[in-house]
């Protein structure tokens, strides 16, 4: 195998990783999970990914890339009164609908009337949170915080895939400067943690729907986008099937959704990984390998995020979930005739607002197309 591949998928691997794994950590702590449970959820993630990686690319020689959800993740550490068991019941409900919609051509027709601007509104409400989270970050730690974001920005000019490793590098090492405590830091073995999963209605509709059309319209479909964009024809039906199941098999060991890659997978996707476009597949088989090393590192890696500083960890989640909010705003406020629905969808999912135990996310959702029923009917 070239150096080339191992290198593009390193990189590709330890971007997805420092960009998502304090947004991971903040839903775990929403739907107050273990400090195994969490680990636990994060070695499935990684060994989903691994193998669903690997899978693809060798049955479809497609350089064929996944991720975790990380607007997903995003979704649920805004969630409020759930606890982990609903939120497992939830992660097997949305790995069965996205295994449906690659098995049943109607369900994905009906998903894609829902008009993508208030698809796009609704993730940018539920980002929009988090990134506000920065600004009371850099208040409260200016000497750790402002350094991050300036690094951020700095590499952002180069290369903004690696803008956020480049933060989360620059973090530890001004935590380590200014004696933040890494005692507790030490290796050890993470283990699969199986849950016995709650099924909720309301937390289904709450959760379970709104994470299934923020995996689909935020990270399959660009994903597939993107292998398009490369030159290559995305194994659309077999991808969803094959991610929808690895995603109802993990979550009965706490994880969310395993979906496609957009951002990271470009980085694998370029002759610089292999000049023929033919042999660059194999990108996948050494994706899948590096991650899980990562997930073995899981129990280490979320003792690193606790010992550094709260505001530190804010920052990083805003940082990372800038690119994705700036995506959703403009894909939200691109059609003129949707920008009213888009701009109620967006402030009735950040306002966090529940009803009937069901969360905001779904509420945006049904404003917003309520809206948009409203101004066809007057037309």
């Amino acid at each position: 195998m070239r150096a080339s591949v191992i290198t593009s998928a390193t990189v590709a691997a330890l971007v997805g990783y420092a960009a998502s794994v304090a947004i991971l950590l903040a839903a775990a702590t929403a739907l107050e999970a273990s400090a195994e449970q969490t680990a636990s959820w994060l070695l499935a993630l990684s060994l989903g990914k691994a193998f669903g990686s690997a899978l693809l690319s060798w049955t479809t020689r497609v350089p064929v890339v996944l991720a975790w959800s990380t607007p997903g993740a995003a979704l649920i550490a805004a969630t409020q009164g759930i606890s982990f068991a609903q939120g497992v019941g939830a992660f097997i409900a949305t790995g069965l609908l996205i295994t449906a919609t690659g098995l049943v051509r109607p369900l994905g027709a009906a998903v894609a009337r829902i008009p993508d601007a208030i698809a796009a509104a609704m993730l940018a409400g539920v980002l929009l949170p988090f990134c506000l989270k920065g600004g009371t970050a850099a208040q409260a730690l200016p000497a750790l915080v402002l350094p991050m974001v300036a690094v951020f920005l700095l590499v952002r000019l180069w290369n903004p895939a690696m803008a956020t490793l480049a933060a989360f590098a620059a973090g530890i090492l001004l935590a380590i400067l200014t004696g933040a405590d890494f005692s507790t830091l030490h290796l050890a073995a993470p283990a699969l943690v199986p849950v016995a999963p709650e099924f909720s209605l309301a937390v289904i509709i709450g959760l379970a729907l709104p994470l299934y059309l923020v995996t689909m319209a935020s990270q399959n479909l660009p994903g597939f986008a993107t292998l398009r964009a490369a030159g290559y024809e995305p194994p659309v039906a077999q991808a969803l099937t094959t991610t929808g199941l690895i995603s109802t098999v993990t979550a009965f060991f706490g994880a969310h959704t395993v979906s496609m890659a957009a951002i990271t997978a470009a980085i694998c996707l370029g002759p610089d990984t292999h000049p023929d476009k033919d042999k660059r597949w194999v990108v996948g088989l050494a994706y899948g390998a590096i991650w899980v090393v990562l997930g073995l590192l899981s129990p280490t890696v979320l003792d690193l995020l606790a010992a550094l500083p709260a505001p530190v960890v804010a920052a990083l989640v805003a940082l990372a979930l800038l690119g994705p909010l700036m995506g959703a705003l403009g894909g939200a406020f691109a059609a003129p005739d949707k920008r009213f629905a888009a701009t109620v969808t967006l402030v009735v999912t950040a306002s966090g607002v529940a009803a009937f135990g069901i969360g905001a996310a779904f509420w945006g959702l049904v404003a917003g197309i309520g809206v948009q029923m409203l101004e066809r009917f007057k037309r």
